[in-house]
């Protein structure tokens, strides 16, 4: 496995159309459309930078696992790191077999690019939340 380029910074905030106010009219970014994942329990909009992006997420129910990150965070903060991989499934192969948990059912589900996504462990990883995303 090998680390491609980095997709994406993910922001958890409480309010999204604050946060995307402060990007767009703040900024000046050029920010996406708000998109609901359910399946993810959040909201997301996608700030476009150059070489990169910025994901402002915020719960989609009290049910959403950003809801309890936000307790604990009430203002927001960083809340992963999303990295690129050519081949999703080879790279949950050679994690799990060097000991690192993914989280969930193993199993990519379909992020909000509309590709494989994994999650893995943040303890596993400096006390980061990482993301894996399909190339």
């Amino acid at each position: 496995m090998k680390l491609g380029r980095l997709n994406h910074v993910a922001i958890a905030v409480p309010d999204l159309e604050k946060a995307v106010a402060t990007y767009r009219d703040v900024l000046g970014a050029v920010v996406s459309a708000p998109q609901s994942l359910p399946e993810h329990g959040v909201r997301v909009v996608f700030v476009e930078l150059a070489n990169s992006k910025v994901e402002l997420l915020e719960p989609l129910g009290v049910d959403s696992p950003i809801a309890a990150f936000l307790e604990k965070n009430p203002a927001g903060a960083i809340h992963h790191l999303c990295y690129e991989v050519a081949d999703i499934f080879s790279a949950r192969d050679r994690l799990k077999a060097g000991g690192a948990r993914i989280l969930g059912d193993g199993e990519p589900k379909t992020g909000a690019h509309g590709k494989p996504v994994l999650f893995l462990h943040p303890k596993d990883f400096c006390g980061t939340l990482i993301e894996l995303e399909q190339e």
